[in-house]
């Protein structure tokens, strides 16, 4: 079973910037396609970005501009750059394989957008 460890999540002000990023395990990460999601107090989890193992990248419209993903398949490692967060980012943040996720997640990173 893959392993999906996301940190980096905490409390920043409206307009800032965080970097989250996701651990994972497994021999076949490179060829993977990974994506980030994320959950909101009270709404269904919902799909942010995913990165191909070609690098092509999606995002949801609401973040386009604002958040960047990326991986280095060498540390197994996905991250999201999200920048000029608003306080509608506030979430829980799952990363997990794209655009079918693994029937399991991770502890998730916690990122509240507040004054």
């Amino acid at each position: 079973q893959v392993q999906l460890v996301e940190s980096g999540g905490g409390l920043v002000q409206p307009g800032g910037s965080l970097r989250l990023s996701c651990a994972a395990s497994g021999s076949f990460f490179s060829i993977t396609a990974m994506g980030w999601y994320r959950q909101a107090p009270g709404k269904q989890r919902e799909l942010v970005a995913g990165i191909f193992s070609s690098g092509n990248t999606n995002y949801v419209d609401s973040v386009k501009g604002r958040f960047t993903i990326s991986r280095d398949n060498a540390k197994k490692t996905v991250y999201l750059q999200m920048n000029s967060l608003k306080p509608e980012d506030t979430a829980v943040y799952y990363c997990n394989k794209y655009p079918f996720p693994y029937g399991y997640w991770g502890q998730g990173t916690q990122v509240t957008v507040s004054s």
